[in-house]
């Protein structure tokens, strides 16, 4: 059907000519009065009147003498701690249910409170609390989770809510696409990938090593090592503090003003 298109061209201006007058009533109308006549019209498929105008491309620069070295290295970057260790299917209202959303990130006192209500909404069967009686902040610095990890609702408190409780990184075997989108943008935790089942290897209060440069765990509370999916061009927009902070630190965004 877009075939079918045609766009209606008119091949000159309106021409005059004294021959037409014809058409009206001598007794109203001078012969001197010339009436506009139209020319034949052509038509052209509407395809082929779109062409490259190379005057009028667009480019992008990046301003890379702006850009800090440090920012975009990740490659010796590394987390040592304990893990909490969660199954499948680890959704958002888990990770921090919808009554707690009424926190600001941005409020200092807010954003540690918010951490506070990390992972509570996890059932009975964990026995281990992900956050202690009466405390603000986790004893576990590494999350370990299965399929799916994130699933749910978009809320970006999500991975706000780890970070403020003071997990640097998640491990899981899969990831929902927004919880991982989340992570990098608000920058709080690094949303990794296993390439094994590491959930049912390893267990609460496991004593582990992340290395981002090797791209891998270890336990050493099993002296296992497993191999993770190379976090790749992600890493340093967390390492900045997220997408804009990124962006002005790199330059592609002004700086903002003191």
């Amino acid at each position: 059907m877009a075939a079918s298109l045609t766009r209606i061209s008119y091949s000159s201006a309106f021409t005059f000519s004294a021959s037409k007058t014809s058409v009206f009533s001598p007794s109203l109308f001078a012969s001197s009065i010339k009436v506009p006549t139209f020319s034949p019209l052509t038509a052209k498929p509407l395809w082929s009147t779109f062409t490259p105008h190379a005057a009028h491309a667009i480019s992008f620069t990046t301003h890379a003498t702006s850009t800090p070295a440090s920012v975009l290295d990740t490659s010796t970057k590394t987390f040592h701690g304990l893990c909490y260790v969660v199954g499948d299917n680890i959704d958002t209202d888990q990770i921090i249910p919808a009554e707690y959303l009424t926190l600001v990130p941005s409020n200092a006192a807010e954003y540690e409170k918010l951490g506070s209500y990390a992972l509570i909404g996890l059932p009975s069967s964990y026995a281990t609390r992900f956050i202690g009686p009466n405390e603000t902040k986790t004893k576990y610095s590494i999350v370990i989770g299965g399929a799916n990890f994130g699933c749910g609702s978009s809320r970006e408190h999500a991975p706000v809510a780890l970070g403020a409780a003071g997990a640097k990184a998640v491990v899981a075997e899969s990831y929902a696409r927004i919880f991982f989108r989340n992570s990098v943008a608000t920058g709080e935790v690094y949303p990794l990938e296993s390439e094994a089942r590491i959930c049912e290897e390893c267990k609460t209060g496991d004593v582990v090593t992340i290395e981002l440069g090797e791209s891998r765990l270890i336990n050493h509370s099993t002296g296992k090592e497993y191999k993770l999916k190379s976090i790749g061009d992600a890493g340093p927009v967390i390492e900045a503090g997220g997408i804009f902070a990124y962006a002005r630190k790199t330059g592609m965004i002004p700086s903002q003003s003191n």
